[in-house]
């Protein structure tokens, strides 16, 4: 029999899944406000390339100028690989990001990326704090 801490906890890994779908949904239907909206005010983010961002402004900045026509020609998926848990309305999510084409066979060279998200449940909802994404490069 499941116990109450368990459900609960399932019921947070689905809503952080939940962000994570969320994620993936605005960045292939290239919708950055929608995306800017999933971060909390304060967040950090490091793109696949090393370029650091401070607070939703400089997030929202970068991905208006990035994110129209950036699927034009591949699209990437977003899988949660692991939630960690550091207290109850803190998690590390590690996500299995993929690039493909947009008949979706993987993109050729670097088809993978690995981020690391680190989210806060306020107010109900768990918005994006930090996220780290590395580019996967097989040896």
């Amino acid at each position: 029999m499941q116990t109450t801490d368990s459900r609960t906890r399932e019921a947070e890994i689905e809503a952080i899944k939940k962000v994570v779908a969320d994620v993936q949904h605005t960045q292939q239907n290239e919708l950055p406000d929608e995306f800017v909206s999933l971060f909390r005010e304060d967040a950090i983010w490091t793109t696949a390339h090393g370029r650091r961002l401070i607070g939703r402004d400089a997030i929202s900045e970068f991905t208006h100028q990035v994110l129209p026509g950036a699927m034009t020609g591949s699209t990437a998926t977003y899988e949660v690989e692991h939630v960690l848990f550091i207290r109850p309305e803190v998690a590390a999510v590690k996500v299995r990001q993929r690039y493909l084409t947009l008949d979706g066979e993987p993109m050729p060279g670097d088809s993978e990326g690995s981020p690391l998200y680190v989210m806060a449940k306020e107010g109900g909802q768990w918005r994006l704090v930090a996220g780290q994404n590395t580019l996967v490069r097989e040896p």
